[in-house]
């Protein structure tokens, strides 16, 4: 696996969900989150912190196989714009391909959050954020949206989110992490179980994949 680089600090922290449920033959699930994490880190762009990888149940049900899903910290002075072309290379990188909404998928890669920043504005947000199930499914925001509209309704973005960063607080709804994940169903979060991790560096996470 390649090692992580050094890089320069930088001081805004977000945080990048990462999930797969189509691996490459002999590759692991887990192995793909590992290599997109080493992918990710670079000059401009720090993994600061990982939460463990969890198997969670497909969204939608019945949509695929389950997932591996975790959240990771960053470190960059990059803007959302410029943080979500590196996702979407990376992505592209790992041979996504998007051809439906929700579908099986090689690796995804989302921004959630960016400190308190709120993209394009709170009435945009607040309106992405409100949209039914059903209109969430047959539409896509054609700019970024920050905090990710939703966020909040997310279990298996939520579990690995509060373990690294618990005490963010959205910005429009005033919750944090653990108020918000409080507020799911508990059959929800049961369904979210760790399988492996966590790690307070990416050097630590590349050391135990060598190691297995």
């Amino acid at each position: 696996m390649p090692q992580p680089g050094n890089y320069a600090k930088t001081a805004p922290k977000g945080q990048v969900a990462l999930g797969t449920n189509v691996a490459d033959p002999g590759e692991t699930l887990t192995g793909t989150l590992a290599k997109a994490l080493v992918a990710l880190d670079s000059e401009s762009l720090r993994i600061a912190r990982i939460s463990r990888f969890h198997h969670t149940p497909c969204w939608p049900p019945g949509g695929g196989p389950d997932f591996v899903n975790a959240v990771a910290e960053i470190e960059t002075a990059l803007s959302a714009p410029e943080i979500l072309k590196r996702l979407h290379k990376i992505e592209a990188e790992f041979g996504r391909v998007r051809r439906e909404r929700w579908g099986p998928r090689s690796l995804d890669l989302d921004l959630i959050a960016l400190g308190d920043l709120v993209l394009p504005d709170a009435a945009t947000q607040t309106r992405w954020r409100e949209l039914s199930p059903e209109a969430q499914a047959a539409a896509a925001p054609g700019e970024p949206i920050l905090p990710h509209p939703r966020l909040q309704d997310r279990a298996f973005v939520l579990v690995p989110l509060a373990e690294i960063a618990p005490d963010w607080r959205h910005p429009i709804l005033g919750l944090t992490v653990t108020g918000m994940l409080a507020a799911l169903p508990e059959a929800e979060k049961a369904a979210i179980v760790p399988i492996s991790g966590p790690w307070d560096s990416l050097s630590a996470l590349v050391k135990s994949f060598e190691t297995q």
